[in-house]
Parts: structure tokens; C-alpha cells; sequence
């Protein structure tokens, strides 16, 4: 890719709109359905649950080790970065193909 070139960013508005006008439904039913699909995502997450679509991909909550930072302005200063819960998205093998042929 290129420096000049910007890429697209797919809000959950654009996403609404655009689903409604595929499938014609009305936004706010899918406005419903899709905040109600991210709570749930969140509220499993968050119990350290595991998410998996089949061509998609897994999200899975992961401890992130303790570990030694530096800031660029005084390098000689050590910073301890804590360790910390973090999630982790790991994509399908059809998402993985598409991405990989991506060609822009």
C-alpha cells in the first residue's frame, strides 16, 4: 500500500445503514440487533468466556505478561508496563485467505 493512499473506516452507523439497505430492514431493528450482538460478545468476553465463528474467527481474553517499557524521551528510565487482561482475535481460515489475496 501506499503513504497517499487512506483507508475506508466502517462505522456501526455505516454498518446499520448499509445492512438495512442490503437487506431491507428497517435501521433501527438492525441497529437493535447488532448492539444487542456486541453486548453479548462483551458480556462473554468478559467472563472469560471464548468466542468462536466458524470462518471468522476466535476472540479469547489473554494475560498479557508484566513486562519493561522505555520512554523515548529517557531511555535510561525503566518502565514497568503491568500485566493486564487483553483480547485477542484470531482470524478464520476464510477471513485469513481474503485478507492474504487483498491486493490494494
Amino acid at each position: 500500500m501506499t503513504s497517499s493512499s487512506k483507508k475506508n473506516t466502517m462505522t456501526k452507523k455505516k454498518l446499520i445503514h448499509s445492512i438495512s439497505q442490503e437487506k431491507s430492514i428497517h435501521p433501527n431493528d438492525v441497529r437493535h440487533v447488532i448492539q444487542a450482538f456486541l453486548d453479548k460478545m462483551t458480556n462473554c468476553l468478559s467472563d472469560g468466556d471464548r468466542l468462536e465463528f466458524r470462518d471468522f474467527g476466535v476472540f479469547e481474553v489473554v494475560e498479557r505478561k508484566q513486562k519493561i517499557g522505555r520512554n523515548p524521551k529517557k531511555a535510561d528510565v525503566p518502565i514497568v508496563i503491568p500485566k493486564r487482561n487483553a483480547v485477542k482475535f484470531t482470524p478464520g481460515k476464510k477471513m485469513r485467505k481474503l485478507i492474504e489475496s487483498f491486493d490494494d
